[in-house]
């Protein structure tokens, strides 16, 4: 059965149909407020924080995903020449690192102005995104940061897309 079969209603909070998904998944979440939610993703290689937070001012469904990450000062130009590579290849979201929180993050915003509703399938598959390309690139980050490799080499690890787990 599909998510979107779970007769949710059309006019639900955007934040709501997280709270169902979080629970559908068994993901640790709470709910910071009416309009934020804060869950944590287990992947292969970390558990990501995934934070959703919904703006009816600009009727956008905003979701970040980070996990931690603290580079030598002396990689961090290598780092963020690896991310231009990376974000030349994510098409629904960005990466970004903050450096005064040490957070490797990818964002990404849901527009539904006019009205519009999300669906739980398209927020599913926006946080499975968010998790697979953690997961995607997280390899070829610690390739960088932690090897002796170039932003190209690193980046070579993540060319191919992994599917299913060895």
């Amino acid at each position: 059965m599909a998510l979107s079969e779970h007769h949710l209603e059309d006019d639900i909070h955007p934040i709501d149909i997280v709270e169902h998904l979080a629970n559908h998944h068994e993901w640790d979440f709470d709910r910071i407020g009416d309009d934020q939610i804060a869950m944590a993703v287990e992947g292969q290689w970390r558990t990501y924080s995934l934070t959703l937070a919904w703006s009816s001012f600009d009727e956008t469904l905003r979701m970040v995903c980070t996990f931690e990450l603290e580079p030598p000062t002396a990689k961090l130009p290598e780092l963020y020449a690896l991310l231009n590579l990376v974000n030349d290849q994510c098409w629904a979201g960005a990466f970004t690192y903050w450096a005064e929180q040490k957070l490797m993050v990818y964002r990404y915003g849901l527009v539904l102005a006019g009205g519009q509703v999300a669906s739980a399938d398209q927020i599913d598959t926006m946080i499975g995104a968010a998790v697979m390309s953690a997961e995607r690139y997280y390899p070829a980050l610690q390739m960088l940061i932690w090897g002796d490799n170039s932003p190209e080499k690193a980046m070579q690890i993540a060319i191919a897309e992994a599917y299913g787990r060895a």
